[in-house]
């Protein structure tokens, strides 16, 4: 049923019931797999180089979950492509699964307050509503 899985992994709790998940599918259905980690940019960058910076960093941040991931994924037979993009969570999510034309992304779930998803909004409540593929949340 899925060929193409992708999994978005910011390192927490729910990113890691949600890995097992994604590894757990791509096993059953032979799909390919992929995890996207996206750093968040500064919203006014006053540089270039503070953009640069910023996505360095990124990529020494995300070393562990990547490292992580990949380990457990080799554990269970998965070949796993991991991918760190610079931008705002959902924007850069949605944009690559439309790119990419994943047929499954994998998000874990985060708990917010009420008072908090009704003034801000969950990220794993946008990509529901805009993904243009099957979205399946971990709690």
């Amino acid at each position: 049923m899925f060929k193409r899985i992708l999994i978005a992994n910011d390192g927490s709790e729910g990113a890691a019931r949600a890995l097992s998940a994604a590894i757990s599918l791509a096993k059953e259905h032979g799909a390919e797999l992929h995890m996207i980690s996206v750093e968040e940019m500064p919203r006014f960058p006053v540089s270039v180089d503070e953009v640069v910076e910023e996505r360095l960093d990124a990529e020494h941040r995300y070393e562990p979950v990547i490292a992580r991931a990949l380990a457990q994924a080799q554990a269970q037979g998965i070949k796993l492509a991991t991918h760190v993009l610079p931008g705002h969570a959902v924007a850069s999510i949605l944009e690559f699964v439309a790119r990419e034309k994943f047929d499954l992304l994998v998000v874990g779930y985060m708990g917010h307050s009420a008072l908090y998803n009704r003034l801000i909004g969950g990220t794993t409540d946008r990509l529901v509503e805009h993904a243009p593929c099957n979205v399946l949340v971990i709690k």
